[in-house]
């Protein structure tokens, strides 16, 4: 579905693909698309033609100089636009953002986590389609078509895992990975579904979707939550076979037991706000009583 940069053999200049035009954003929220082309979601969750939606692809970045020629380069021509969320960079990730994707959009952020810089940019995002991914080389943009296929075909959120067949790891320590395993086996039973990956940051979703996310995180432990959010408010949610590579340069902000213990946290608090949410819907509708345990329902198909 895309391609990295190529050269004209001529003038050794690379070219830029022509990606699709962003159209403005109305005041609800919605790109101003005509009537025949928006996308609207029907009951049998009939597949929708990404050739006419925009694709915003947000990476939050914390001096990611070194590696961020890597992932821009990749970017495959179904993105429209690429937003770049700074943390406060101590070196020239802003200018390498610039020369290697001159079309870029840079948000500053002053708050210091994750979290904090995904929200950002997915408030900037102007696409019909939002995509996240790290900017340490970990993981290549050219896997965006995958999440990308699964939207086209009656999918809201898509996410990468690295320990599904087709998946795999080569950063990952054993510590890392039991506490995974423990993580996302938590998450499948408080949510009953049949997740692989809990704690990874390659994902997609439409943007539509957003508000109903209601996203709060503000450090690493937002991957957990968006996942959690889209199982409890009921989107179509699914995995794709990701391969997670080293980190090219530098030291990950990563903590294990620190972001763990954060990560445990987002699990029992999204159940816990799920049934109130759910139990005060109840209520109004029926006048009392609370909310079954049977009625948090996972999304996976």
């Amino acid at each position: 579905m895309g391609t990295a940069h190529q050269w004209d053999s001529e003038s050794g200049e690379r070219m830029r693909p022509k990606r699709p035009e962003l159209r403005p954003v109305t005041d609800n929220g919605q790109t101003d698309l005509p009537r025949s082309t928006e996308w609207r979601p029907t009951p049998r969750r009939r597949a929708t033609d990404l050739s006419a939606l925009t694709v915003s692809l947000v990476i939050p970045t914390k001096n990611e100089a070194r590696n961020l020629a890597t992932v821009l380069d990749h970017v495959p021509d179904t993105v429209s636009e690429v937003i770049l969320v700074d943390g406060l960079s101590s070196d020239v990730t802003e200018k390498m953002a610039v020369v290697c994707e001159p079309d870029v959009r840079i948000i500053r952020v002053p708050s210091p986590g994750k979290g904090n810089a995904l929200r950002a940019g997915f408030a900037a995002a102007r696409g019909d389609i939002i995509v996240a991914m790290d900017a340490d080389g970990s993981m290549s943009p050219t896997e965006i078509p995958n999440l990308l296929y699964f939207l086209e075909h009656g999918f809201d959120f898509v996410k990468g895992s690295r320990f599904m067949v087709g998946g795999g790891s080569l950063d990952i320590t054993p510590i890392r990975r039991a506490g995974n395993r423990a993580l996302v086996g938590l998450a499948n039973r408080f949510y009953r579904t049949h997740l692989t990956d809990l704690c990874y940051g390659l994902f997609a979703f439409r943007r539509e979707f957003l508000d109903d996310l209601d996203l709060r995180s503000t450090g690493f432990e937002i991957e957990t939550e968006i996942t959690a959010r889209a199982v409890l408010i009921g989107l179509r949610v699914t995995e794709v076979p990701s391969m997670e590579l080293p980190r090219r340069s530098g030291n990950s902000n990563l903590r294990t037991f620190r972001d763990g213990a954060r990560v445990l946290q987002t699990l029992f608090h999204e159940r816990a706000r799920a049934k109130l949410e759910l139990g005060g819907k109840t209520k109004a509708g029926r006048g009392g009583g609370g909310t079954p345990e049977g009625e948090v329902q996972g999304a996976d198909s």
